[in-house]
């Protein structure tokens, strides 16, 4: 199981440098649009596209910044991190799927087994931390059986 996880962990650093470089490619093209538009003799539509670049901007920055919390959050664990209480970082197997407790980077594959990798602060997340294997959990009238912590 160490193997599975260290893939996973090493699937979402890709998942969240991806996503930082993305948005830093848009941010860059996005300020590059702004230095190159020139005024217009139509006053009023050279406004409202800058405004329109300038929220463009502001969107991507935040954007940028919740990317960098999530590569964040991964530094602060290891795929080593271990435990028998299921704690960020954790892979759980449950009666319903495999879970990895991490960042919300969506379904993944690993050793051929599918993986939702969710952020702990997510309400499955919350629900999971602080379990063990033997444990259940119930969310939208459907019981998750904790087969496995690791």
């Amino acid at each position: 199981m160490q193997e599975i996880k260290k893939v996973l962990y090493e699937k979402c650093i890709g998942y969240a440098d991806e996503r930082i470089s993305s948005i830093e490619d848009a941010l860059q093209a996005s300020h590059e649009a702004s230095v190159n538009d020139t005024k217009s003799s139509a006053g009023d539509k050279y406004e409202t596209t800058r405004e329109m670049m300038q929220q463009e901007i502001s969107r991507n920055a935040q954007q940028l910044m919740e990317a960098k919390k999530l590569r964040m959050a991964l530094d602060k664990f290891t795929s080593e991190t271990a435990s028998d209480i299921i704690k960020q970082g954790s892979f759980v197997v449950t009666s319903e799927g495999d879970f990895y407790i991490s960042i919300s980077a969506g379904q993944l594959m690993a050793a051929g087994r599918s993986v939702y990798a969710i952020s702990a602060h997510s309400p499955i997340g919350r629900l999971m931390l602080g379990c063990k294997a033997g444990d259940s959990i119930e969310m939208n009238k459907k019981v998750f059986s904790i087969l496995e912590v690791h």
